[in-house]
């Protein structure tokens, strides 16, 4: 099986190859490209690859399929994941995988064609929100209902700061790629399951001791519904009103946030990649908070998701936790 899968990749990133050549020669090729040891896909034997979209979850999919798979992240840590798009060689790396790990629920929306692209050609396609309880959103969240990205009922696809969510991805992941690769990687993805649940623990703990009257969150976009729901949180609004960063904002709606923040108490603002600080600046001297900053879609120097959900809980929780919720 694996040297008909190793074939079956190679002709997909000749493919692929060919399409990039020719890109290359119109000049077209962008200079940048996300993770990865090459812009075919390719990897050395028969160890098969697959191809993650956003370094976060790549981050996940690689513990869990531990040294039985190469696992190629196409997006650069730190790229904004709502408005990041693919180079020739980025599309390349997708189309020879032999196995597509996404996000869903739109949140890469320039992957899309490429994927669904790849998907035509052959190439299988694990969706992670597949796999999760969806969160949608409320009314009285800060919900914009004139944005069908924010209006009640939208599914948010930020599911990674519930780790709960991202271990019932890891549980469903081991029958994807052996179907798709042959790999069994039940032993290490049953073992990271477990790492995942002291993460969810420790979050609790962390998360649980802020004053529950301290507990109103207000982010840069709507990034934490998840980690509301899951730790008992309040979502009082947002400065971008969207599950996008790239939503719409009006001083309508930023007075309509200072007054929410006024009245529930929020005395921080956490801010996000793509967050005007400006704008940010501006709602804290409005409302006397404080602006933190969270690296809600990047991952930390040592590219694990146990340290990124660990910090991101931390630095919630020191940021709330003298708040009081006055």
């Amino acid at each position: 099986m694996m040297n008909m899968m190793s074939m079956t990749r190679n002709i997909r990133a000749a493919i692929a190859g060919a399409l990039l050549l020719s890109v290359v020669a119109l000049g077209l090729v962008a200079t940048g490209c996300g993770g990865g040891s090459s812009a075919d896909g390719s990897s050395a034997g028969d160890v098969p690859v697959i191809a993650v979209t956003t370094p976060i979850l790549g981050a996940v999919v690689q513990a869990a399929v531990g040294d039985r798979a190469s696992v190629e992240v196409v997006m650069p840590n730190g790229a904004d994941p709502h408005e990041w798009q693919p180079s020739a060689q980025d599309v390349a790396r997708i189309q020879g995988a032999d196995l597509i790990v996404q996000n869903g629920l739109g949140l890469e929306a320039g992957l899309a064609k490429a994927i669904e692209q790849a998907k035509a050609d052959g190439v299988p396609v694990f969706t992670a929100t597949d796999h999760i309880d969806v969160r949608t959103v409320k009314a009285g969240e800060g919900a914009d209902p004139s944005d069908e990205d924010q209006a009640p009922g939208a599914k948010d696809p930020h599911f990674w700061t519930d780790p709960t969510q991202v271990r019932a991805v890891v549980q469903a992941l081991p029958a994807a790629v052996s179907s798709a690769t042959g790999a069994d990687i039940a032993q290490s993805a049953a073992a990271y399951e477990k790492e995942l649940s002291g993460v969810d623990a420790r979050a609790a703990a962390l998360l649980g001791a802020v004053p529950p009257a301290a507990r109103g969150i207000v982010t840069g976009h709507e990034s934490l519904g998840y980690l509301a729901r899951r730790y008992e949180y309040r979502l009082v609004g947002a400065i971008m009103p969207s599950l996008s960063s790239q939503g719409q904002l009006s001083a309508a709606h930023l007075a309509d946030l200072e007054a929410a923040m006024k009245a529930a108490g929020v005395r921080v603002v956490f801010t996000e990649k793509g967050t005007s600080p400006q704008v940010a600046a501006a709602i804290a001297d409005a409302t006397g908070a404080t602006v933190v900053e969270l690296a809600t879609e990047a991952l930390p120097a040592d590219g694990s998701y146990v340290t990124y959900m660990d910090d991101i809980a931390r630095r919630i929780a020191s940021a709330l936790a003298n708040t009081g919720g006055r």
